[in-house]
């Protein structure tokens, strides 16, 4: 055995726990943590510019591909708290994440010393576990349990707060006979299974709902191998869009009250079955329940058992990871599909195809300033299928969802519950990390633009290049469209003339020269005939300057995207696609 210090012991597991990636500050309660990563040198540390965006940058890290853990760290007191933001999306989404903070002395707690804080009772309601570690030898213990946790069941984050003289303590410790603990979860049995396959084949119009939970479980293949081996429509949630490619003729489109398909909406509508899997029911998904679940039946599947039952009651809960149950799903469709007792699907896979060639909404516009249908239509020509989309809030990812496509497992990263404004850039920068060989493009409105700027530096210091597409109409649109219903406009304009800019013609904030001058390119775009040009004109300098890239584009001020409070009566406020030229990118032309 080796004597060390506790955070030389701390590094050293995460090296073995596979979790090498790491975004945070400096200071001085925690410095003992950095000396032990200097030390070592097998942890790459992100300097963030404020603890939140390092935050939204672990969270963006674990996202963006399987397996990966992403680290925040910081300091005691604020930087703590500045996490809290961070834990709760990445809670609300089931993402695992380690948050590491520093402490005041033991003997100081209760002293209301500088920057002590009891961040472990804050952090409690947002994480799986929340832990001040008071004695030096429970450090091993708290990160082995804190992985552990993090993998396990319904995964998410943990944050572990270390006081200064615990970091600073010596223990005796072998690496060499550390074993990080054994998985938790659960796995539906072959009775609970055969039970699920009677009732999808005793129905007509069976849909599968596909979950965030298939992406966490990395078992996007085996949706698509199930789907296909009944011939069953699947209609993604928002967290589980890529799960199947938008272009597969079993997509059926995404349903909702927001971001969502016409074409989804209407096919859901004509369901008599559906199977969850890996679902939580969100109420931005179902709307009212009375109208969601009018004439059908229900099957969950979810890793966590508390999570069935907790917005409605369905005819059949399964608590199982969602992998091993489409494993098993998957093993019994195929013995069937050998005795040749699964039902023909087909006629009702082309009804739903027929919705998905024909319920468009227009996005051809020419108008100046620009619709903003016309840049996601423009984004589809830009960006291929590898592209990897982050976005977080507002109209801009609402209608994004509307509007792009994805076309592969974690090419669509959102902070889907909790929507935190401020999340995309950093987020976005984390999935840079995670999937450097990806394109990634990351999606805003003006406000949440706004909210973490400053993080755009991170990414020009340390050579992250994206390009971030800010969709500007100097509002808060989305709060704007909701304050509607109070006949009012309050307190949701951002602009005015900037006496500094006057070429933002009374826009405000001047994005380009902040972008600027916090290291990166950036490119104005007014008119619609111009995107194309901008995006190409973004690739090149982001190749070339290894740099983020931001793409304005400067909106109309007053534009009300679809959405509705029931999935059978959204508001369509702008014009339909009544020709395959209304919607040039469409998934399927419209005949």
């Amino acid at each position: 055995m080796a004597k060390m210090r506790t955070v030389d012991a701390a590094v050293a597991i995460l090296e073995k726990e596979g979790a090498t990636e790491a975004f945070g500050l400096p200071g001085a309660a925690i410095n003992p943590f950095y000396s032990a990563m200097r030390a070592h040198g097998g942890i790459r540390h992100t300097l963030a510019r404020h603890v939140e965006g390092a935050s939204h940058m672990a969270d963006g890290y674990s996202r963006a591909a399987d397996g990966n853990i992403g680290i925040c760290i910081g300091t005691s007191g604020p930087a703590g708290t500045d996490m809290i933001t961070g834990l709760y999306a990445a809670w609300a989404d089931s993402i695992p994440m380690l948050c590491i903070t520093g402490q005041a002395p033991v003997a100081k707690l209760h002293k209301e010393d500088f920057q002590a804080v009891d961040i472990e009772s804050i952090a409690k309601p947002v994480t799986k576990m929340a832990m001040t570690i008071l004695e030096p030898g429970q450090v091993p213990g708290a990160f082995q349990k804190a992985f552990q946790l993090m993998r396990s069941g319904r995964p998410g984050p943990v944050l572990l707060d270390l006081p200064i003289d615990v970091q600073m303590a010596e223990i005796e410790f072998d690496i060499e006979t550390y074993e990080p603990l054994p998985i938790e979860k659960p796995k539906a049995s072959r009775k609970q299974l055969e039970k699920a396959l009677d009732m999808l084949t005793s129905a007509q119009h069976p849909l599968i709902v596909a979950g965030g939970g298939i992406i966490n479980a990395g078992a996007s293949a085996q949706l698509v191998e199930l789907a296909e081996i009944l011939n069953v429509p699947v209609i993604p949630t928002l967290m589980g869009w890529g799960a199947i490619p938008d272009d597969h003729q079993l997509m059926a489109g995404m349903v909702g009250l927001q971001t969502s398909h016409r074409y989804g909406n209407e096919t859901f509508l004509q369901s008599d079955f559906v199977i969850g899997i890996g679902n939580r029911w969100a109420n931005r998904h179902t709307g009212g329940l009375d109208t969601y679940t009018a004439g059908r039946k229900f099957v969950h599947i979810d890793i966590e058992p508390t999570q069935i039952g907790r917005v409605f009651s369905p005819d059949l809960g399964i608590a199982s990871d969602a992998g091993a149950a489409l494993d098993g799903l998957i093993e019994l469709a195929r013995e069937r599909q050998s005795a040749k007792t699964l039902p023909d699907y087909s006629g009702w896979v082309a009804e739903c195809q027929e919705r998905k060639g024909s319920l468009h909404r227009k996005t051809n516009f020419d108008n100046v300033p620009i619709k903003p249908q016309r840049v996601y239509q423009e984004m589809n020509k830009a960006f291929g299928r590898d592209t990897t989309y982050v976005s977080t809030i507002g109209l801009s990812q609402i209608a994004g969802a509307q509007m792009l496509h994805v076309f592969g497992a974690r090419k669509w990263i959102n902070a889907g519950q909790a929507g935190p404004l401020g999340w995309t850039a950093p987020a976005a920068l984390g999935v840079v990390r995670g999937t450097p060989e990806a394109t990634v493009v990351a999606l805003s409105g003006d406000y949440d633009f706004q909210f973490m700027i400053e993080e755009l530096a991170v990414g020009a210091q340390f050579n992250l290049p994206y390009i971030h597409v800010v969709v500007n109409n100097s509002y808060l649109g989305l709060i704007r469209q909701s304050q509607r219903g109070f006949n009012m406009e309050q307190n949701v304009s951002l602009a005015f003339e900037n006496i500094n800019s006057p070429e933002t013609n009374g826009y405000g904030v001047d994005h380009i020269k902040v972008a600027e001058g916090l290291g990166c390119k950036a490119i104005r775009v007014e008119n619609p005939d111009d995107m194309p040009a901008a995006f190409d004109k973004a690739k090149a300098l982001m190749g070339e300057f290894k740099v983020p890239v931001v793409v304005e584009v400067i909106l109309e001020k007053i534009t009300n995207i679809s959405m509705g409070v029931e999935i059978n009566a959204v508001n369509e406020f702008e014009e339909l696609a009544e020709t395959a030229a209304d919607a040039p990118t469409a998934i399927l032309a419209k005949a």
